[in-house]
């Protein structure tokens, strides 16, 4: 038998934002060099979800990365409304984004589905961009 308590659960709290500090990556060097914290680790986060093929790398958990592998080959009208509901699937895992919106694709080089849209996050919106090769 638990014994009863007399304790007011709903009594005022506050709930603390944790930082969302990460390294920074230098994609051009390929170094790390310091930290980023805000809409700039966001825009990272994205960044690094969008270039990991989800699945394929153990360091990181099913829920992270996206799909585009399986992509190849396939026609476009079966590949671009995919594209935006799997980018969004990936994007939506990190609880900082809020949403995805605004996608607008290009076709111009052979092969390559070029992609743009908006990430809503909680510091703001991002612009973002990612290459698929079909």
């Amino acid at each position: 038998m638990l014994p009863e308590l007399d304790i007011d659960l709903s009594e005022d709290y506050e709930e603390e934002e944790e930082p969302s500090k990460a390294w920074k990556l230098d994609t051009v060097s390929g170094h790390i060099r310091g930290t980023v914290d805000g809409i700039e680790a966001v825009q990272q986060a994205v960044y690094c979800i969008l270039n990991t093929e989800r699945y394929e790398t153990l360091i990181y958990s099913w829920d992270y990365g996206v799909e585009f592998m399986d992509l190849f080959g396939k026609p476009l009208s079966y590949v671009m409304p995919e594209l935006i509901r799997r980018v969004e699937e990936a994007l939506e895992q990190d609880d900082r984004i809020s949403g995805v919106s605004d996608f607008i694709f290009d076709r111009s080089k052979k092969g390559v589905v070029g992609m743009a849209f908006i990430v809503h996050t909680v510091y703001g919106e991002i612009y973002a961009e990612k290459e698929v090769d079909v």
